[in-house]
């Protein structure tokens, strides 16, 4: 079949669950994002919301949305969403039926924040890596002690379930789901787009997620954004504070207390992120993406993309390509240092601690 003739790529179907009263908040996270997700001029996904009872909906503000479908909406669709709910002690017996239904039939299951009591009252959970907002994980633990809850991590998946924590760990958990399904370029685009922090994840499907926590601050947004265009040079603490116009301990105390973690870990993150996106849309050899990416040589690639994931450069391209087979060597993806911009030192990059989100200091309904 020659491309003049091949069909167009199927459109994924997601089925999100709005439990009353639910959070508009969680509700419109994956309409927001899926919506934006084109694959050659078309819709990747058509998104359709459902309720036990169609028509009004409460939510946890007090208003009422109008959700046209019904439950029958979850048959066939490739991902099942829960969003979260302010019953979620009590879900209905009619959205496990649904989940467990759309379990067995092969759906990706998902809940976002409070949405993980219902999946785990599915039985969905048990034996599963799972998590849910930082307030109720100790009343998710206490009430099924058969989850591997995780601690202080956005989102988890385990096999075809992912559960996330509270609020905005939604658009983590939906944005991995668009680079799962269409790959990390088409993930980014649609961040960009929806104004959000680039795709965080890391690692294989079947692992435990733990991506940078939430940013906290935007007085360095511009350094960051000026980084990202420069992850193939040799940048160092000295030329993020030049850029920001702040000193070196200015930089490392403000950076960390926006991002969580300390500018050096960030490069490092984000220099593995764009790693993974040339193995996944090119055919540059492996030092070239190394290059590429900032991470310097080969060896370097293979052992920080081993930490990350599990898999070695090759097996991770053989896993997550998004080329056709009879594709050729592609350009490089990445640009070179802009001729405007001085040569840069070369600074060591420290390994990466745990990542973990904050703690906040009191509960807060999600």
């Amino acid at each position: 079949m020659t491309a003049e003739s091949a069909p167009p790529p199927r459109v994924r179907r997601v089925a999100v669950i709005a439990a009353p009263p639910v959070s508009m908040f969680n509700l419109a996270i994956p309409e927001m994002l899926f919506g934006k997700v084109e694959i050659d001029g078309a819709p990747g996904y058509e998104t359709v919301i459902c309720a036990p009872d169609p028509g009004p909906v409460t939510t946890t503000g007090g208003l009422d949305l109008h959700v046209p479908h019904g439950l029958d909406a979850v048959a066939g669709a490739d991902t099942v969403v829960l969003a979260g709910s302010g019953s979620y002690t009590d879900p209905d017996p009619r959205i496990l039926a649904a989940l467990r239904g759309a379990a067995g039939a092969g759906s990706r299951i998902a809940s976002i924040c409070t949405g993980a009591f219902a999946l785990a009252e599915a039985g969905l959970l048990d034996g599963r890596a799972a998590t849910t907002y930082w307030a109720y994980r100790s009343l998710l633990a206490a009430r099924h002690p058969a989850v591997d809850l995780q601690d202080d991590v956005l989102f988890v998946q385990d096999g075809p379930v992912l559960t996330s924590s509270g609020y905005a760990a939604g658009i983590d958990l939906c944005l991995h789901v668009i680079r799962t399904d269409y790959g990390a370029a088409v993930a980014n685009t649609v961040a960009r787009l929806a104004l959000v922090a680039p795709v965080r994840p890391g690692g294989q499907t079947q692992f435990t997620q733990t991506p940078l926590p939430p940013e906290r601050g935007v007085s360095f947004a511009a350094t960051r954004a000026w980084a990202m265009e420069h992850l193939d040079a040799p940048l160092g603490l000295t030329d993020l504070a030049r850029h920001a116009g702040v000193s070196v301990r200015t930089l490392s105390r403000r950076f960390h207390a926006e991002t969580g973690v300390s500018p050096l870990q960030w490069l490092l993150h984000q220099r593995v992120e764009r790693a993974k996106e040339l193995l996944e849309t090119t055919s540059l050899a492996m030092d070239a993406v190394a290059r590429a990416s900032g991470l310097g040589t080969g060896d370097s690639l293979r052992r920080h993309l081993l930490g990350r994931t599990g898999l070695t450069p090759s097996a991770y391209r053989s896993s997550f390509s998004r080329l056709p087979a009879a594709d050729g060597p592609a350009a490089a993806v990445a640009a070179p240092p802009s001729a405007a911009t001085p040569p840069l030192p070369r600074a060591a990059t420290a390994p990466p601690a745990a990542v973990r989100t904050p703690a906040a200091t009191a509960p807060r309904q999600a």
